[in-house]
């Protein structure tokens, strides 16, 4: 059985996201099916010995391994490059396999990387600790103090890595101001796209070089199943990254692959309505005198709401507050919540909460907790799709028992 492009799909480009996340990058076999292909193979077969050569060599077009690629990923990256607009994208087999890919396929020995502190816990581990093993120098900063990248981006500087808005405080850190600075002194800029996803925020087009997905959260946006995504240019494709996953195995299921693509035909539609609603949470959050203080990119008392509104479409979907009573406090809230589950993930369609301090940032040492804002009372809310108002008569119930 062979795959061929839609015959439409050569129009991709000019379709608006909603066409390309329905359409863009799909192959079709000789029985035409409507929904993608689900190609559960590890290898393929050659007409000839001399046509095993050929592709090995690259010298003509085809599959070898599922490692390297496979007809349902093939479909995947394309689409995720379709609505990123990057010339070259590559499925990992999670969200932290493309974030270690992308930053160790291209830093080496001697080399520098500067990266805002706030950062998820495994993220801070690939650069804080990981790193260095291999020689490789990095500064953490606070990302959204742009004095503080002028400082710490210096010549011998290779990369810069930050996730914006971040994890779990949602910091922001203005893409283009930073961009400029690294790209002066010749470093590439890695930009974590997670929590504002490709519906909110453009990084690439704001200057960044390399975008990293953990497909996991909302392009999946069911809880099914692990995946990830880099997003780069073609050149930063054949210098580092692809000989990095062909070598090292980070690959994505084509299962998986075949999950992601239903996910990402519904994304712009559920990240509409989660915005919206949690919008309306954090409104209604701002004045409960059961929490100390709210943090949510679309309200002016973010302390970046002007760079909210400048470098994305939408407030995003995840709303942070502290609760009153520190850890006890927020506790008692959790427990006594029934319709929002308590889980590390997020970009469900069921709403998801945790308690960042004992999770997601447990590993980092209290002062370093305490430097990012993570206080023993903060909670990360993840809006899903359930009813505005069940959602908001849940929390009230469950602030009314923290205290």
């Amino acid at each position: 059985m062979t795959a061929k492009p839609d015959e439409n799909t050569d129009a991709a480009e000019d379709w608006a996201p909603a066409t390309r996340l329905v359409h863009g990058g799909t192959l079709r076999s000789q029985f035409g099916e409507t929904s993608e292909g689900l190609f559960l193979t590890q290898g393929y077969v050659y007409e000839s010995a001399e046509q095993a050569e050929a592709r090995f060599k690259n010298e003509e077009p085809g599959y070898q391994y599922s490692r390297f690629a496979n007809p349902t990923v093939t479909m995947f990256e394309e689409r995720v490059r379709l609505l990123e607009g990057s010339e070259a994208c590559r499925a990992t087999a999670t969200g932290m396999a493309a974030v270690t890919s992308a930053l160790m396929s291209y830093l080496s020995a001697g080399d520098h990387v500067v990266a805002a502190r706030a950062l998820f816990g495994s993220c801070r581990y690939v650069v804080e600790d990981l790193a260095p093993r291999f020689g490789i120098a990095s500064t953490l900063i606070d990302g959204t103090d742009i004095e503080a990248w002028k400082a710490a981006i210096r010549p011998g500087t290779k990369a810069v890595f930050f996730e914006t808005p971040s994890n779990p405080t949602l910091d922001l850190v203005d893409i283009k101001a930073v961009s400029e600075l690294a790209h002066a002194v010749g470093a590439l800029v890695f930009v974590d796209n997670v929590f504002a996803t490709p519906m909110l925020q453009r990084p690439l087009q704001l200057g960044a070089d390399v975008v990293m997905y953990s497909a996991t959260k909302h392009i999946d946006g069911q809880g099914r199943c692990l995946g990830g995504a880099v997003c780069c240019t073609q050149q930063f494709l054949d210098d580092h990254l692809s000989v990095f996953l062909r070598q090292t195995g980070p690959s994505m299921s084509p299962f998986n692959a075949w999950v992601l693509l239903k996910g990402l035909e519904t994304l712009p539609l559920r990240v509409k309505a989660q915005c919206e609603t949690a919008s309306t949470i954090a409104d209604h959050l701002a004045s409960h005198p059961a929490i100390d203080r709210i943090l949510f990119p679309g309200r002016s008392d973010h302390p970046q709401a002007e760079l909210a509104a400048r470098q994305m479409s939408g407030p995003g979907q995840i709303v942070a507050f502290a609760v009153k009573g520190g850890k006890e406090g927020a506790f008692r809230f959790l427990n006594a919540l029934k319709i929002i589950k308590i889980s590390n993930n997020l970009g469900d369609a069921k709403s998801l909460i945790t308690h960042p301090a004992t999770t997601t940032h447990q590993r980092l040492k209290p002062e370093v907790r305490a430097e990012l804002g993570i206080c023993d009372g903060l909670v990360r809310l993840s809006v899903g799709l359930e009813d505005a108002g069940d959602l908001i008569a849940d929390l009230d119930m469950a602030l009314a028992a923290s205290s």
